[in-house]
């Protein structure tokens, strides 16, 4: 299942960390199905970077969500109808450098942006984007459910476990009894064209090819559930449309890639550099790292059967059309090009 165009059509739609990789292509393809997209962020962060490369053309409130006064300033002025919260501090070993920042933007600038919410008149639905990082990894390799355990033994998943629990109390004591209605969404490792993140595997490697240096790689045999940012953002959309519509829908669902399409950082990474077309020697970087869960797997099952929804690329193919769209991108075809096609090869059933 695809999004729904009319659904999004002339809805005013609250976007959090718009000027991020996902938020950048979610601002665009929301854009694209009639939205009316306010997005509420940091101002976007180091150069380049796709927001930048898009201007996808939503009115922008530059707010910091740790500030609960200017969040609510920004809430009022958007007047939502939808809510899509996806700012975060997103990296893991950054959560590691910075554990105050990452507790502090995730747990409690999720706390300002429901306080603000449950004040604002006219909210119809709240999905807050969380990770496939929020359950208790036991490290055993089995996929996770939606009913699992919440946990976390890094800053990163643990915060973002907390925003989970966050979530849902504000949805039962405040929002739900208003008929605001809330879920959270669990993303699986999302990869794709214009993620210029520092620490993600796609990223480093087009930047060591730019820059002619080895890639860098610390953990190769590490397994995670890669989909690519299209199918990702698709089902987020789809589950919102049926929070909005559907009084039984899920509160808390998987998006992710279907259970057995797990693959290998270096697998993924020499599928992405033979698409890719330019060769970079790749370096095991034995040295001492924070520690991080070798195997990651979710159980998107729920996702299908309530909301009709599979991720339709897989993890290979996700790969080679991030490929695409660097070497496209460095050939000097406009990002915002790359990225409608892809979205529009993507909304008429051509990918996957």
């Amino acid at each position: 299942m695809t999004p729904d165009p009319s659904f999004w059509r002339g809805r005013r739609v609250l976007l959090t960390g718009h000027t991020g990789f996902k938020g950048a292509w979610a601002a665009l393809w929301l854009r694209r199905m009639g939205a009316d997209v306010c997005g509420l962020s940091l101002a976007p962060e180091g150069s380049p970077n796709l927001y930048d490369l898009l201007n996808p053309q939503t009115s922008a409130d530059w707010c910091d969500l740790r500030n609960p006064q200017s969040v609510t300033a920004c809430v009022q002025r958007a007047m939502p109808e939808i809510v899509l919260h996806m700012a975060a501090q997103s990296v893991v070993r950054r959560g590691y450098a910075a554990p105050v920042e990452t507790f502090a933007t995730n747990v409690q600038g999720t706390v300002n942006l429901l306080e603000a919410l449950r004040e604002t008149e006219g909210v119809k639905a709240v999905m807050v984007i969380t990770s496939d990082k929020v359950y208790r990894n036991d490290g055993k390799g089995r996929a996770f459910q939606e009913e699992d355990p919440l946990g976390g033994k890094d800053p990163y998943s643990a915060s973002k476990a907390c925003a989970e629990h966050v979530t849902s109390a504000y949805a039962a004591s405040f929002l739900e009894p208003k008929g605001v209605r809330v879920a959270s969404a669990r993303g699986g490792n999302v990869i794709g064209g214009g993620d210029f993140t520092v620490d993600r595997i796609l990223p480093d490697i087009w930047r060591a090819t730019s820059a002619g240096t080895p890639l860098q790689m610390r953990s190769p045999r590490s397994v995670r559930p890669w989909q690519h940012v299209l199918d990702c953002l698709a089902g987020y959309f789809v589950f919102t449309e049926q929070l909005v519509s559907n009084d039984e829908a899920p509160r808390h669902i998987n998006i992710g890639p279907d259970i057995e399409d797990t693959l290998e950082v270096l697998p993924l990474a020499e599928t992405f550099i033979s698409a890719y077309g330019k060769t970079v020697p790749i370096e095991i970087d034995t040295s001492p790292q924070p520690p991080e869960a070798p195997m990651l797997r979710i159980d998107p099952r729920l996702a299908a059967t309530c909301l009709g929804w599979r991720g339709r690329i897989d993890a290979r193919n996700a790969a080679r059309l991030a490929a695409e769209w660097y070497a496209g991108y460095d050939a000097g075809v406009a990002a915002q090009d790359l990225c409608v096609e892809q979205i529009e090869s993507y909304a008429n059933g051509e990918l996957g």
